[in-house]
């Protein structure tokens, strides 16, 4: 029998159906479960994915937000049979590093992506590094993001980046509303490729840095890698793994 723990968005909907599984298929302690099936949006998909790395337990998201691109549909009756075939999708973070104007350092975990954005009318100005040669001088802009394939269909596609297979070896570099220079659509990287976002006249065009749900205010230098010690399990139905979703995304209107 697959042990499993139910974790719910606060959501009136996803609170009942948690209480429905429960009836049905009993309760586990996180940290006794084989499985751990988030009941919510992708929003608390990715929470949950937080709060579990390290553990090793994979995940397998239940719908009851509104897009549900990481989630499967619910339907509370089969679960058992649904995730004994379900397919896996090992994914690895972004691990950012964030230097902010008055010298203090932090480190967070994105598994979407780590967003640079102005924080004031003023344009940010941004130098950006790639295993430490200056590849672009100075780009002004909105903002810069480098996402993970898992992340590339969120923000990073809303910004005009490349939708990427799960199992691609890249990264997605895009700008978000590129002033100067105005045609640049951003890159793909290597996944090992080290990144560095050096802030210009920070004093006067400050800018924020997000690794997911982490913000980081008056950023002057932000490093970001993808972080291979930590490999988060995602579980799909049958016929609707990642690497599905993401190519059926791309023939959408």
């Amino acid at each position: 029998m697959t042990r499993i723990a139910f974790a719910a968005s606060p959501s009136p909907e996803a609170q009942a159906a948690r209480d429905t599984l429960l009836r049905l298929y009993g309760e586990t302690p996180d940290n006794e479960a084989d499985i751990i099936v988030a009941l919510g949006g992708d929003g608390f998909m990715l929470e949950t994915m937080h709060h579990h790395i390290g553990t090793k337990r994979p995940i397998y998201g239940m719908n009851l937000g509104s897009v549900g691109f990481l989630m499967n549909e619910y339907r509370p009756e089969g679960l058992i049979e649904r995730l004994a075939t379900a397919e896996r999708a090992v994914i690895h973070p972004l691990r950012m590093r964030a230097t902010s104007a008055d010298g203090a350092r932090h480190s967070a975990i994105a598994i979407n992506e780590v967003s640079l954005l102005r924080q004031t009318r003023q344009a940010a100005k941004i130098r950006i590094w790639i295993d430490g040669q200056a590849r672009m001088e100075e780009l002004i802009c909105d903002g810069v993001l480098v996402s993970t394939p898992a992340g590339s269909t969120a923000y990073n596609l809303s910004a005009h980046g490349p939708i990427l297979p799960i199992d691609a070896a890249l990264l997605a570099l895009t700008p978000i509303s590129a002033f100067r220079p105005r045609r640049w659509r951003g890159a793909l990287l290597p996944h090992k490729a080290q990144v560095r976002f050096e802030v210009l006249e920070s004093a006067k065009r400050p800018v924020s840095a997000v690794a997911d749900h982490v913000e980081v205010r008056d950023v002057v230098q932000v490093d970001i890698a993808e972080d291979r010690s930590i490999a988060l399990t995602m579980m799909f139905d049958l016929g609707r793994n990642l690497n599905e979703r993401i190519l059926t995304e791309q023939f959408l209107d």
